[in-house]
């Protein structure tokens, strides 16, 4: 394994943010003033009046917001400040008017997004801020018009154009250090929830949970940098954890996630990912595909992934950092074995966006699924995920043992 220098992120500068898309076919502005109590959405009504739908949400203040079209699908992107939505848990799951749903939450920090999908291509025809609502909200309301295919493009495409001419900010680096890095990857996060259990268990929770502690871990044995992609509930887009892996110079990148399965209570276990131009068998494929979707749920277009192979020594890279990253997938399985239910065939390969980085050995693992109660119930187990960590930890110092032992590091199993 290379020995890398590892650049530190400031704690802000490790969620990297993705920059909200300014302009759109529509604006409403209203003074949101300097009081720092935070905002909260505390109802949300959507009204069809004929071919006018409005989506109405009430504010505990004035907000400024920003709306935006996208294509494929079709869906109608509302930026706000950052607000705390307390809201029904079954909002935004019926169809009505234009609307087919909607989904909502932090989309970065200091900034909320709501999305909702279209039933049929229609813009922004009103937007306005009502300050002095009943009970002393704050009433936004957007008022949507059906409109033709053409001009919808015209208004998605415009949507686009403001948001490539935006700049997402670097995170400042502090001094090197010279241990090993180890990324972790919660999966998921803010308006983008992930899978979720009957109950109503959302996935980005449970695996941030899990990251942390898996963090906690890892610092605690002094053997190596930590760096998490989110620490927070707050989406980041798929590129931008890869690229924060990169960014870092990353010895190891660890997504965690969780599965669910509609009609499939009786599926259950655990089962490591690897990256691969070709999937190892249908299931996997099909899993990759609804992972690499995660951005559009949040309403960002998919981005080109940093790590394109342009010549014959990324090729070369590629297969050493695939021949790492299978290296560790067994690693973890063999140490999985004895405490988790593993799934069959339990190291597969599939082409996951979020494992595309060639020079940075990287795993996805999904540590169950969310649509088992027999798996939902040991993923909420505190004494499960201890296991599961501490397994996770043996199989790293057994992944860097060569070079922990070249460091003069304490006690690395061989």
């Amino acid at each position: 394994m290379r020995n890398k220098p590892f650049i530190s992120l400031i704690r802000a500068g490790l969620l990297v943010m993705l920059v909200a898309l300014f302009g759109g076919p529509a604006r409403a502005n209203a003074d949101a003033g300097k009081a720092s109590a935070p905002i909260i959405a505390a109802d949300v009504s959507v009204e069809v009046d004929g071919p006018i739908t409005r989506f109405r949400i009430s504010l505990s203040k004035p907000v400024t917001a920003q709306a935006s079209l996208m294509e494929r699908p079709d869906r109608l992107i509302i930026d706000l400040p950052e607000v705390a939505f307390h809201l029904p848990p079954d909002s935004g799951r019926q169809k009505a008017g234009v609307i087919s749903s909607f989904r909502y939450g932090l989309f970065a920090p200091g900034s909320s997004r709501v999305v909702m999908e279209l039933a049929q291509p229609a813009t922004v025809s009103g937007m306005t801020v009502d300050a002095n609502a009943a009970g002393g909200t704050a009433l936004l309301t957007i008022e949507l018009t059906p409109t033709e295919r053409d001009a919808f493009r015209r208004a998605a495409a415009d949507s686009a154009a403001n948001a490539a001419r935006s700049t997402a900010s670097e995170p400042a680096p502090i001094p090197r250090d010279a241990r090993p890095v180890v990324v972790i990857d919660p999966g998921h996060g803010g308006i983008d929830p992930g899978a979720s259990s009957s109950s109503g268990v959302f996935e980005k929770d449970l695996v941030l949970a899990f990251a942390r502690k898996l963090q906690k871990k890892l610092m605690e044995s002094g053997r190596y940098q930590v760096v998490m992609t989110r620490d927070e509930d707050v989406f980041i887009a798929l590129s931008d954890r890869v690229r924060a892996a990169r960014r870092v110079q990353a010895d190891l990148f660890i997504s965690i996630h969780a599965d669910s399965i509609s009609g499939g209570q009786q599926v259950r276990g655990l089962t490591v990912y690897t990256g691969a131009d070709r999937a190892s068998d249908a299931d996997s494929a099909s899993l990759a595909d609804r992972e690499n979707r995660a951005d559009a749920a949040a309403g960002v277009e998919l981005a080109d992934m940093p790590d394109e192979i342009s010549d014959i020594l990324q090729e070369l890279t590629l297969r050493e950092t695939r021949g790492f990253s299978h290296n560790f997938a067994n690693r973890l399985v063999g140490e999985f074995d004895s405490i988790a239910r593993l799934n069959k065939n339990p190291h597969r390969q599939a082409r996951f966006q979020v494992l595309r980085a060639h020079d940075v050995p990287s795993v996805l693992v999904e540590l169950g699924y969310l649509s088992s109660k027999q798996d939902l119930d040991l993923l909420m187990s505190e004494e499960w995920r201890g296991k599961m960590v501490d397994a996770m930890s043996v199989a790293v110092d057994r992944f860097f043992a060569t070079r922990l032992a070249r460091q003069g590091a304490a006690a690395v199993l061989p």
